[in-house]
């Protein structure tokens, strides 16, 4: 699972589908999953990782292989995570058929990050949280626009 998530290539595939078959609403569920995603990503992977700064868990607490393929970036957040939790939270309301399909892989992304020795639980809870308020975020942000510009 780890492949397909890497640099976004499960969800920038998830979005062609549904923009290819979905219609206008497919269309629209990628374009703010897609969104959600950069901004998600953004903010984990460019912003609080250089802050955190936070170790790997440590190799001996893992019995197998992975463990040594990991990255050496800092531990807090998942990046990942966020951008599974992102694409998927902003999916859901414009398709929620689409978002239940993706929530499976997005789980499924968030157990392997523990499993495979990248992340501690609590980097994996960050992440999901930095994807959901992302995706919160980026969906009422235009209606805050609206609100307070000026005349």
């Amino acid at each position: 699972m780890e492949e397909c998530a890497e640099s976004s290539k499960l969800w920038c595939g998830a979005a062609v589908v549904m923009a290819w078959a979905g219609g206008w609403r497919g269309r629209r569920a990628a374009a703010a999953g897609l969104a959600t995603l950069a901004v998600a990503q953004l903010v984990s992977n460019g912003l609080c990782k250089h802050l955190a700064d936070r170790a790997r868990p440590p190799k001996g607490w893992f019995p197998h292989d992975e463990v040594e393929d990991r990255p050496a970036s800092s531990s807090f957040p998942s990046g990942h995570t966020a951008a599974a939790a992102a694409f998927t939270a902003a999916v859901w309301p414009a398709w929620p058929l689409a978002g239940m399909v993706c929530a499976v892989p997005a789980a499924a992304v968030a157990i392997e990050r523990v499993q495979s020795g990248a992340h501690f639980p609590s980097d994996v809870a960050a992440g999901a949280g930095i994807g959901l308020a992302t995706a919160w975020l980026v969906r009422h942000s235009p209606r805050w626009a609206l609100r307070w510009r000026l005349p």
